[in-house]
């Protein structure tokens, strides 16, 4: 599957959307509608959401003449001539991550073509994972393998930022640096068993002997990481006994306290049968937005060193404004959940944002004696 789609398959992608906005915000308006011609009291439970009679025959036309218009406007765009151009470029890269975030259990679901599929790039290019092709595209590969895996709503270029690279920085201790691409919105499990399976394919087709691997996780990424060796440890895939360090940058081991915030105002909202409808648009939030407010409970793998950096603006509590201190730092008031990072294992910046872990140098020193 393409990772760069067409100009044509942008369209259908973009006009597909707009056709399941239409739906879904028709039935919130009858929801409410229904709701309010019930007379409901302000609190408790409402109708089923749909009227009755005349009003109900217009909102079943207005959804019967979406989908015909939908089904006609993507028909008539796959005939569309192929080799239009490519819908490429840093700029429509990120608004295609940040959508995939978004939605994009919901763009999988509905075989939505700007739904991202997971693959390994480097350069900005997907990487085929074939001994020859692998071996033409990498002529400089090393036995010291480092995946780099993204977090939410972002994508491989998201690594590059301010013109620095971790990747790049620690090639030049031996790595040979891959990037992970992946829809952030599917659920963390999901995209887990996938990664588990991509490495066993890439590691089959490594051109050279691999003498170790490395998996440095930004964000989300670090919980899709610890997803992928559980994955792994259950079907028993011989790429995590390669497995040497694993490393978390503003990883929410325990969750991130903005999307819980979210869950309960989504909650809240649904007290009301009055405004109970819009509570589905708050939850048209993706799965994998929906996992950070639990974080993650696979163990950290056995035999693997791991480490964790935590940025933190302020106070220790405050954390990096998306990641409390705690949750980077994988502890836990219950011993069945904390994560025994070693002290030696553990980096604090301080004056950092989420975002900054990416760039600061600092952070850079310390992954490249880490990874030593």
């Amino acid at each position: 599957m393409r990772a760069v789609p067409e100009r044509t398959e942008v369209a259908r992608g973009v006009s597909r959307l707009a056709f399941d906005a239409v739906e879904q915000l028709s039935r919130v308006v009858e929801a409410m509608h229904a709701n309010i011609a019930a007379a409901s009291l302000p609190l408790g439970r409402g109708t089923d959401g749909r009227t009755r009679g005349v009003t109900g025959f217009v909102y079943a036309s207005i959804r019967l003449v979406n989908g015909a218009a939908r089904t006609a406007l993507d028909s008539g765009l796959s005939r569309l001539p192929r080799g239009a151009g490519e819908a490429h470029g840093p700029r429509a890269d990120a608004l295609r991550a940040a959508l995939n975030g978004v939605l994009g259990d919901h763009l999988a679901a509905t075989g939505n073509p700007l739904a991202l599929p997971m693959q390994l790039r480097s350069e900005g290019r997907a990487l085929p994972l074939e001994r020859e092709a692998l071996a033409a595209a990498l002529p400089a590969a090393s036995g010291r393998l480092l995946v780099l895996v993204h977090g939410l709503c972002m994508s491989d270029r998201s690594f590059t930022r301010r013109g620095h690279d971790h990747g790049a920085a620690l090639a030049c201790g031996g790595h040979t640096p891959l990037y992970l691409l992946y829809n952030s919105g599917r659920p963390i499990a999901e995209n887990g068993r996938d990664l588990s399976e991509l490495l066993e394919a890439l590691l089959a087709a490594w051109p050279v002997r691999v003498d170790e691997l490395v998996i440095l996780g930004h964000s989300m990424g670090g919980l899709v990481a610890r997803s992928a060796c559980e994955a792994a440890a259950e079907t028993e895939r011989s790429w995590l006994g390669r497995l040497a360090k694993l490393v978390f940058l503003g990883t929410p081991h325990h969750g991130a306290p903005l999307e819980r915030a979210g869950r309960w105002l989504e909650g809240a909202l649904g007290l009301s049968p009055y405004v109970a409808p819009i509570a589905r648009l708050g939850a048209l939030r993706s799965a994998g937005i929906g996992d950070l407010a639990r974080g993650s409970s696979a163990p950290l793998p056995a035999g693997v060193a791991c480490y964790a950096v935590a940025g933190t603006l302020g106070p220790d509590p405050l954390g990096d404004g998306l990641v409390p201190l705690t949750s980077a730092l994988g502890q836990n008031k219950d011993p069945a959940r904390a994560l025994a990072f070693p002290a030696a294992n553990r980096l604090v910046a301080r004056g950092l944002g989420h975002l900054d872990l990416l760039d600061d140098r600092a952070v850079a020193e310390r992954l490249r004696a880490w990874l030593a």
